[in-house]
């Protein structure tokens, strides 16, 4: 068993904490908050010890998540990094590119396994897609959600939006060569709801909307290849596969023939922390690298500024 623990035990970090102390390669030493009260809570419900401090910890566990909110996810990574801590930490990796770079090359230095929490990376629907991919050239993704009075620290892009830049650049095996965003401030002091046009060098482009103010939640992709097109919804974990039948419609038109698949809720979050500790016990790289965690946040970065510029 891996000896593991969560720091910070807020919204996210509680759910993290119930999951290790379910895993059969887990035994959850203990969570650490600076709120007592929630900590206390938090670490009763799980059987677990509190710690006011995640430096407690540090030569206590094999494994920790990081669930803090986002300006202090370097720092205590990398407290753990340098202590020979594998490493969870929540999106964003970090606030900025050259801390999330520093990370990555802790990690390798010390032959950690570094996972950053990009939860969709384990969504059934999005993994039957995979294999059916070939040279998409047009995305279009929407991912709205009603407000909720957590996460306000970062603005949209690093909310809800880096979850989809994520998945696309992982899909897209090309750079990204051209950037054009948009955005605004609604109910916070930071940009609420944004879109993004990327273009990469092989020719694919996606259009990306995030919004954390709308009234109805939606998270859906739409990938476009010469094949046909693959409809992805996160939330109802359904796929449509639109491909050309082999009879015609009108002359020379094909018909259109369609797959539908249903998943069921085999809890992500669950899959992603169990593979997290098997990406430790098997050495084999994550899903979710801190690599790929500093990618998406440089482009997320730079969609950020695109958008400042024309605000200000």
């Amino acid at each position: 068993m891996l000896r593991t623990a969560v720091v910070g035990t807020g919204y996210l970090g509680a759910f993290h904490a119930q999951k290790y102390s379910q895993l059969p390669a887990s035994l959850l030493v203990g969570v650490a908050d600076i709120n007592p009260s929630q900590g206390q809570k938090v670490a009763g419900e799980c059987n677990t010890t509190y710690f006011p401090d995640h430096k407690a910890l540090l030569d206590k566990v094999d494994a920790v998540s990081i669930a803090v909110p986002t300006c202090m996810h370097h720092a205590i990574a990398r407290d753990f990094l340098e202590a020979g801590v594998h490493v969870l930490v929540e999106k964003p990796i970090t606030t900025t590119v050259a801390e999330a770079k520093e990370l990555v090359s802790l990690a390798h230095k010390k032959q950690l396994v570094l996972q950053v929490g990009f939860l969709e990376r384990f969504n059934a629907a999005i993994d039957s897609v995979i294999p059916e991919l070939v040279e998409p050239r047009f995305i279009e993704s929407h991912r709205l959600a009603g407000f909720k009075p957590r996460s306000i620290d970062i603005n949209v892009v690093m909310d809800l939006m880096i979850h989809d830049l994520d998945i696309i650049l992982s899909l897209v095996d090309s750079p990204v060569i051209n950037i054009v965003a948009n955005g605004t401030p609604v109910l916070t002091n930071t940009v609420d709801i944004a879109q993004a046009r990327l273009t990469f060098n092989n020719g694919c482009v996606a259009n990306v909307t995030a919004s954390r103010i709308s009234q109805n939640s939606k998270r859906k992709m739409h990938i476009f290849q010469k094949t046909g097109c693959i409809c992805v919804d996160f939330q109802e974990l359904k796929t449509r596969f639109f491909s050309k039948g082999d009879n015609e419609v009108f002359p020379g038109i094909p018909t259109i023939q369609c797959q539908e698949q249903q998943f069921r809720d085999d809890d992500p979050l669950k899959k992603e922390i169990d593979d997290f500790l098997q990406c430790i016990t098997c050495r084999r790289s994550p899903k979710a690298s801190g690599e790929q965690g500093a990618k998406a946040l440089d482009i997320a970065c730079q969609i950020s500024n695109i958008i400042a510029q024309g605000q200000y």
